[in-house]
C-alpha cells in the first residue's frame, strides 16, 4: 500500500496539473505534493515495502524498496522538492504544465528505482523518456530547446531499444518472470544478449560514451529541470541500473571490464570537456557525464556501496550547482563565466557561498562527499586493474580543475551594470534551499567517514593522494586564471554530435532515401502494374467475353423456342391423330426391341 501511494501521489497529482493547467495554485500544489512524496519516501526507506502486480499470464510487475533503492527514493523526492521550490523564483515556471511534468517524471523515476522486474522498468523507462523530452523543450517558442529535446529523446530512445532486446532474450532464455535478478542465471548466448541490451540502454540514459552529446543540448531546458533530470534522476538512472545488475555483469565475464573502461573513459574525457567550457550549464553538464562515469566504473568493479555513495554525493552537489546556475540566469541574465557571471558570487553572497560549497564538493576536496565516494570507487578499481585506478585518478583531478575554474570566475571582482542598479533579489525560499543543499553536499562526506563507510573503504594514502591532487587542481586554476587553452574539439564535446550526424544519422538517412527510391520505383510499380493488367483484362473480357456469353445465351433461347414450336405441332386436339402418333411410336419401339434381340 505504501509503495502504491508513494508512486501514485506524484503521478496522479502531476496528471491533474498537466491536464487541468490551473491558472493559480500550481506552484503550491506541486511543492506540497513533492513534500508529501518526500515524507512517503522516508517512510518507505525505513519500512522497505514490496509488492507484485500481475500484468499478463506468467508476467508480473514487481516493486520493492531494498538497501540500494531506499537511498534513491529519498534522493529523488528530496531533489524534486528542492527543484520545485527554486522553480518558483522564475515566473515562467509557475504553471500547471511545468509542475505536472516534473511530478509525472518523478513518479516514473520512483518506479524505475523500485522495479524488480523488466516489464515494470520498461514502462517507467518510457514515461521518463517522454516527459524528459517535454521538459527539455518546455519553452514552446524556443526552437533550439525543442531541437535539443528531440535529439535527447531520439538518442536515448535508440539506446532504450536495448531493454526490449533484453526482454526478448530473457523470454527466449527461459526467464519468464523477467526479474532483474534472473539476468545472472541466464546461460549461453541469451544471457550475453540480455546483459548487452541492458548495458546499452543504461549507457544511453546516463549520457556515457558514445551517447554523451545529447546532454549538451539538454541544457537549453529550464535549470530546475536540469537539477532534477541531470543530477539525481534520469542521467543517474543508467548508473543505478548498472549497479543493480552488477552481479550479472560479473557473471557475463566480458561485461564488467567493458562497463568499467567505458565509465572511466567517460570520466576522463568529459572531465576535459568540462574544463574548457565557458557556459556554466555546459560545464555542469559535461561534469555530470564525468561524475556518472565513476558510478558506471563502480558497477563494472562490483563496488555497489561505493557507487551508491557517489550517486548521493553527486546528486547533492550537482543539484545545488544547477539550481544556483538557474538563479543566476534568472537574476543576471547570463550563463557565461567570462561574461555576465564574472563576480556573480559577490553579488549574491549567500547563494555564492552555497555555490562554493557545491563546487568544492564537486572538486573532490576533503571532507566533502565526492572525495570519499570517488576514492571508494577508485579503491575497487585498484583491486581490479591498476590502469583503471590511474585513469580514474587523472579524471578526478580534472574535476578539481573545472570546479576551481567555475569558482575563480564567480568570485572575480566585477562592476555592476552601467546603470548602477543593484542585482535582482533572489526569493528567500530559493536561498534557503541552496543553503540546505550545501549542508547536504558537505555532510555526505562526513557521514561516509563515520557511520556509513563504503565497501571497499579507501586506504588513508589513497584519500591523502586524491585530496592533494584536488587541492593542486583548484590552486592551479587560481594561479593561471583565464590563461587556460580551449581546444576546439573539447569545446565541441569531442565532436560527438557531428560524428553521430555524419556517420550514424547520415548513413541511416541515406539508406532511408535509397529504400524510398526502391519503394517508389520498384515496389510501388508492382501493385500499379497489377492494377493496370487487371484493367486491361477487364477490358478484354468486356469486349469479347461478354459478347460471346450474350450470343451463347441468345442461341440457347432460340433453340428452346424452336423446340417449343416443334413440340406444339403434334398437339392438334384431333383424337385420331393422337392414335396414329401412338401407333407409330409403338411400332418404333417394337422394331427397336427386335433389333436388340438380333444383335444379342
Amino acid at each position: 500500500m505504501l509503495l502504491a501511494v508513494l508512486i501514485g501521489l506524484p503521478a496522479v497529482a502531476g496528471a491533474v496539473l498537466l491536464l487541468g493547467r490551473p491558472a493559480r495554485g500550481a506552484t503550491a500544489a506541486g511543492v506540497a505534493t513533492a513534500a508529501a512524496t518526500l515524507a512517503l519516501a522516508v517512510a518507505a526507506a525505513a519500512t522497505r515495502p514490496a509488492s507484485e502486480v500481475s500484468l499478463l499470464v506468467g508476467i508480473r510487475a514487481g516493486f520493492a524498496v531494498d538497501g540500494l533503492s531506499a537511498v534513491l527514493v529519498v534522493l529523488v523526492a528530496a531533489v524534486l522538492l528542492a527543484a520545485l521550490v527554486v522553480a518558483a523564483a522564475e515566473p515562467g515556471l509557475r504553471t500547471g504544465r511545468f509542475h505536472g511534468l516534473m511530478l509525472v517524471f518523478a513518479a516514473a523515476m520512483l518506479v524505475t528505482v523500485t522495479a524488480t522486474t523488466l516489464p515494470a522498468l520498461l514502462m517507467a523507462w518510457e514515461v521518463m523518456g517522454a516527459t524528459s523530452w517535454a521538459l527539455i523543450g518546455y519553452r514552446l517558442d524556443d526552437r533550439v530547446a525543442a531541437r535539443a529535446g528531440t535529439v535527447a529523446f531520439l538518442t536515448t530512445r535508440a539506446a532504450d531499444l536495448g531493454l526490449y532486446v533484453a526482454a526478448g532474450a530473457m523470454l527466449a532464455g527461459g526467464a519468464g518472470a523477467m526479474a532483474l535478478t534472473d539476468l545472472a542465471g541466464l546461460d549461453g548466448v541469451w544471457g550475453d544478449v540480455a546483459v548487452a541490451g541492458v548495458v546499452v540502454a543504461a549507457l544511453g540514459k546516463s549520457a556515457q560514451l558514445p551517447f554523451s552529446f545529447w546532454l549538451s543540448g539538454a541544457m537549453h531546458g529550464p535549470s530546475p529541470t536540469s537539477a532534477l533530470l541531470h543530477s539525481a534522476t534520469m542521467v543517474a538512472a543508467g548508473g543505478y541500473l548498472l549497479l543493480r545488475i552488477a552481479p550479472s555483469l560479473e557473471a557475463a565475464g566480458w561485461a564488467a571490464p567493458l562497463v568499467a573502461w567505458i565509465g572511466v573513459a567517460t570520466a576522463l574525457l568529459l572531465g576535459l570537456v568540462a574544463a574548457v567550457q565557458d557556459d556554466l550549464k555546459q560545464l555542469l553538464a559535461a561534469s555530470t557525464c564525468s561524475q556518472i562515469g565513476f558510478i558506471v566504473l563502480a558497477a563494472g568493479t562490483a563496488a555497489t556501496q561505493a557507487g551508491a555513495l557517489q550517486t548521493v554525493a553527486h546528486a547533492a552537489a550537482k543539484s545545488l550547482l544547477f539550481l544556483v546556475a538557474g538563479l543566476w540566469l534568472a537574476t543576471l541574465g547570463s550563463r557565461s563565466l567570462t561574461g555576465g557571471l564574472r563576480g556573480a558570487a559577490r553579488r549574491h553572497p549567500v547563494v555564492g557561498a552555497a555555490f562554493t560549497v557545491g563546487a568544492l564538493a564537486l572538486a573532490g576536496l576533503p571532507p566533502f562527499g565526492l572525495w570519499v565516494g570517488k576514492d571508494a570507487v577508485l579503491a575497487a578499481a585498484l583491486g581490479s586493474s591498476p590502469a583503471l585506478y590511474l585513469v580514474g585518478l587523472v579524471a578526478g583531478w580534472t574535476a578539481a580543475f573545472y570546479s576551481g575554474r567555475a569558482l575563480w570566475f564567480a568570485w572575480q571582482p566585477a562592476d555592476l551594470p552601467a546603470t548602477g542598479a543593484a542585482p535582482v533579489r533572489i526569493p528567500l525560499p530559493a536561498v534557503t534551499t541552496t543553503v540546505v543543499l550545501a549542508l547536504a553536499a558537505a555532510g555526505a562526506g562526513i557521514l561516509a567517514l563515520g557511520p556509513v563507510r563504503p565497501d571497499p573503504a579507501p586506504q588513508v594514502w589513497e584519500l591523502v593522494l586524491s585530496g592533494v591532487l584536488a587541492g593542486a587542481g583548484v590552486l592551479l586554476v587560481w594561479r593561471f586564471g583565464e590563461r587556460v587553452p580551449t581546444p576546439g574539439l573539447l569545446d565541441r564535446w569531442l565532436g560527438l554530435e557531428a560524428f553521430a550526424l555524419r556517420y550514424v544519422v547520415g548513413p541511416v538517412v541515406t539508406l532511408g532515401a535509397a529504400l524510398a527510391v526502391v519503394d517508389d520505383r520498384v515496389l510501388a510499380r508492382v501493385p500499379a502494374g497489377a492494377a493496370s493488367a487487371t484493367s486491361r483484362l477487364a477490358a478484354v473480357v468486356a469486349g469479347h467475353g461478354e459478347r460471346g456469353v450474350d450470343r451463347a445465351v441468345a442461341g440457347l433461347a432460340d433453340g428452346a423456342r424452336a423446340l417449343g414450336r416443334a413440340a406444339r405441332r403434334p398437339q392438334t386436339g384431333q383424337i385420331h391423330q393422337y392414335y396414329a402418333q401412338a401407333s407409330v411410336g409403338f411400332a418404333l419401339l417394337a422394331a427397336l426391341a427386335v433389333l436388340v434381340i438380333v444383335v444379342r
